[in-house]
Formats: C-alpha cells, structure tokens, sequence
C-alpha cells in the first residue's frame, strides 16, 4: 500500500512538472503574457478587444487572456529562432494529461481512475480531430475552425454525460472512439496526400497516422501476456510514445513551414 500510495504522489508530482511545456515556462514568453495582460485585458482596453472580437471567437470562448498567450507564443518561437534554438513545445496539456490518467488507472482501478482513463483518451483523439480541423480549414476559414471546435465539445459533453450519468457501455465507448478514430484517419490522410509533393514533411504526419492505426489493433485483441507481463494493452501502450515523438517533429516542422510562410506574405505586404 505504501509503494503504490508513493508512486502516486511521484505520478502527481510530474504531471505537475509536465502541466506546462518548454514555451511555457520560458521567462521571455511569461513576462510578455504579463505585460500583455496587464496592457489589454482591463478597464477600457478590454472593452476595447471585446468591441473588435469576431462574434464567433466570443461564443467559442476566446478570451483576452487565451489572445496574449497566442501573441506571445510567437513572439516566443520568432526569438528562439533568431538565436538559432530549436522551436519549443507550448501548451502541451492534452496529451499528458491523458498519460498521467492512463497511468493512474493502471496502478489502481477504480470506479473514478477508470473514467478519468476512458475520458481523456476520447478527448486525445477529440483534439487530434480539432488539430486536423485547424491545420486543414482553420487557417483559412477560422469561423469554420471555432464551429467546429464548439461541435466537438458538445460531442465530448454528451459522451462524457452519457457514460457518466446513464450507462458505462464498453461496447459504446469503443465504438464512439474508433468511429472519430477513423475519421482522424482519413482526414489526416487525405490532407497528406495531397500535400505531400509540395510540402515533404507531411510524410512524418502520414507515418504517423498509419501505425497510429496499425497500432490500434493491439487495443482490439487478447492475448496472455508476455512472461505474464506484457499484454496488448500494455505493448500498445508502450509502442505509441515513440510515434508521438515524431508527430511533434512534424508539428515543429510544419509550424516552421507556416511561419516562413507568413513572413514572406508580411515582407510582400
């Protein structure tokens, strides 16, 4: 009892350490938030942004505060740039959230840890959807993006609702996540396919998706587990964090791609 009671101080502990990423944590990136917020989200300023805030921004939830951290990411990425650094990780959440309660769940089932499990990992694949959505549609149409994010939280409320409140159906919830799983596929696919001759690195994203999916079928069979240790599950877990190592590489190249883009459109303008 003591040992588990000890790993799971120790799990809390780094997901505390995790809750923000790199970008986060740097002193340039939280002084700018600070100043920005101290500059714009009070008394006349705030009227100010809230007067010229797109209607479909306010209703999505889009506040000031989420406005600066936005700002300010980039002003973060532009200097790391200029010195020659790597582009850090921001607001890297989701996913170790969902790791953190995955691994909870592992070390002590019960009612509440098994939710928390199930929940996360629909709201993982939620989000891969919503970054589909964003990269594909959202940079050109963000009214279509922040409609579509509204939908899906909707879909997670309802989902989390039904479960939670009427009935934990196993048979449902795995349907309900290979069914947004699929369309994650194809939309990932689809996107890469045609993109991939003009913008190379969209492979990484591509292989990702595939043994993402390859991957999955672990979560669909049975079997005794190895040296009665590694079952299915466990592999499935264990084989996934490599392939997320490299869809943040192609993240930062694909946010490399979109930031040259955009100084380019800037210098023209």
């Amino acid at each position: 009892m003591a040992g588990r009671t000890a790993r799971l101080v120790l799990l809390a502990g780094a997901a505390a350490l995790a809750s923000g990423s790199q970008g986060d944590r740097e002193p340039v990136y939280r002084d700018c938030v600070h100043r920005c917020e101290e500059r714009n989200c009070s008394g006349g300023a705030l009227r100010h942004f809230r007067s010229r805030q797109p209607i479909y921004m306010s209703l999505a939830g889009w506040t000031c505060q989420d406005d600066c951290k936005y700002e300010c990411m980039w002003v973060t990425v532009g200097l790391y740039l200029k010195e020659g650094h790597k582009v850090p990780q921001f607001h890297g959440k989701v996913s170790l959230n969902a790791w953190f309660w995955s691994t909870v769940f592992h070390t002590k089932d019960t009612d509440l840890t098994e939710k928390m499990d199930y929940f996360c990992a629909s709201t993982v694949i939620l989000h891969s959807v919503y970054l589909c959505c964003v990269r594909t549609v959202g940079l050109q149409h963000p009214a279509v993006a922040s409609a579509f994010r509204a939908l899906l939280l909707l879909m997670l409320t309802a989902h989390v609702s039904y479960l939670s409140l009427v009935h934990f159906d196993y048979g449902y919830n795995l349907a309900a996540n290979v069914a947004i799983g699929l369309v994650n596929v194809v939309w990932w696919l689809a996107w890469c396919l045609r993109n991939q001759r003009r913008l190379p690195h969209v492979r990484k994203c591509m292989v990702v998706v595939l043994l993402l999916q390859g991957l999955s079928l672990l979560e669909l069979l049975d079997f005794p587990p190895f040296f009665w240790v590694l079952d299915a599950h466990a592999i499935w877990h264990i084989s996934t964090i490599p392939v997320h190592v490299l869809f943040f590489s192609f993240l930062e190249d694909d946010s490399l791609y979109l930031l040259k883009e955009s100084e380019a459109k800037f210098k023209l303008d």
